[in-house]
């Protein structure tokens, strides 16, 4: 449940919104283009309004905007193909020709770093975690979004997926000049390639800050996050040498 969050995210941006489970992180996420309306405030992105948006104009909005669904929210009947070109704005659909269409899919693939040969005609069950993550990833991007959303983008990876993913991140962020919101438990990665974080407590943006104002921050909740990453490097460390 949110409770008078108040969160600016600049152009160009890279913030990750941290937090325990269940404190509406991702609900935070979905208010930024309309999934779910709060009852109070509002969501502003570019200066409109999202949540007094009529249809029309939050159709306009979102298609400014990528969203990586957590576990990828892949359609398991569709190719991936299939899967990347829903990616694509409605008017492009109706006025690409189906080889444009491929080829637009085919730039996005190669831009997560896929194959697009090896991974076509494939349903998603027939690719990894780590693939199927990349291919959300690619559908979020093939719009040319300005802004992209991440929800949990790392969620059930190993740790060489989630270094992929994180690199993918910040070259999609580089590349394009896209503002990315990024919603994890992955404080590590946060930390690595964040230009700000976001720590949401009970329903409340509790600190903002960067990287370093974070790991030497004073306040009890952001410890707690600190000493977790501290403990669990020390654990790395431990078992690397064992």
């Amino acid at each position: 449940m949110l409770s008078g969050v108040t969160l600016a995210v600049r152009d160009g941006e890279t913030v990750s919104i941290v937090g325990t489970s269940g404190v509406g992180k991702s609900v935070l996420l979905k208010t930024t283009i309309g999934l779910l309306r709060p009852d109070r405030g509002d969501v502003r992105l570019d200066g409109v309004s999202v949540t007094n948006a009529n249809r029309e104009q939050l159709e306009a909005i979102r298609r400014k905007v990528g969203y990586v669904f957590q576990y990828a929210a892949l359609f398991d009947s569709m190719t991936i193909l299939e899967n990347v070109a829903e990616g694509l704005p409605e008017a492009a659909l109706r006025s690409l020709s189906g080889r444009e269409v491929t080829m637009r899919v085919c730039q996005a693939l190669e831009e997560v770093n896929l194959e697009p040969r090896e991974v076509l005609t494939k349903l998603p069950a027939e690719l990894s975690g780590g693939m199927r993550k990349r291919v959300g990833v690619a559908r979020a991007i093939i719009g040319r979004p300005h802004i992209v959303l991440y929800d949990e983008p790392v969620t059930g990876l190993d740790p060489v997926n989630t270094a992929t993913i994180a690199r993918l991140i910040v070259k999609i962020g580089q590349t394009h000049n896209v503002t990315s919101v990024i919603v994890t438990h992955d404080i590590e990665g946060a930390l690595e390639i964040s230009d700000r974080i976001a720590l949401l407590d009970r329903g409340r943006v509790h600190f903002v800050g960067d990287a370093d104002e974070f790991r030497s921050s004073r306040e009890p909740l952001v410890r707690a996050f600190v000493d977790r990453r501290a403990a669990a490097e020390t654990s790395l460390r431990l078992l690397e040498r064992s």
